[in-house]
């Protein structure tokens, strides 16, 4: 995803150097456990096999998504989509899901795979709501030893 795409009152665009503050605090603001570090973000920044993705407004930050790809695979993974307190409720993980899907797309990918906590009944709603289908566990995925359910959607 080269270019910036408007959604209603902000903008989604690949993230940059200058959001690192901004994505760190939004990580730690989001995820009880396993943040990613600075180090991390950098790296992702910088890969051509992954894709941070950011929502922003005039304000700041409302929101990230973070994307893999593995070389010639056809199957993308979403690691993680947050949204910023001050911003819930406005469409913005809809909007960031659309956009990382666009550039699984984008980048070949057929299918879209992630893992998602099984006490986060919000995202589990989101994922299913737009077409992804639960299909299987992992028991104790988390740091803090919670399981996750898997799912993916065919793109």
């Amino acid at each position: 995803m080269s270019e910036t795409v408007s959604h209603s009152d902000c903008t989604i665009r690949r993230a940059v150097a200058d959001d690192l503050d901004a994505l760190v605090a939004l990580e730690h603001a989001s995820f009880n456990t396993d943040h990613l570090s600075p180090r991390q973000y950098r790296k992702h920044l910088a890969s051509a096999t992954a894709r941070v993705l950011v929502a922003v407004d005039r304000i700041g930050l409302l929101g990230k998504a973070l994307v893999f790809f593995r070389h010639a695979s056809p199957i993308a993974r979403l690691y993680s989509i947050a949204v910023a307190d001050r911003a819930r409720g406005r469409g913005i993980a809809k909007a960031l899901l659309a956009a990382v899907e666009e550039a699984a797309r984008a980048h070949g990918c057929r299918t879209m795979r992630l893992e998602v906590s099984q006490s986060n009944p919000a995202a589990i709603a989101l994922y299913e709501r737009y077409g992804y289908r639960r299909f299987a566990e992992r028991r104790e995925y988390y740091e803090n030893g919670e399981h996750a359910w898997r799912y993916e959607k065919a793109l």
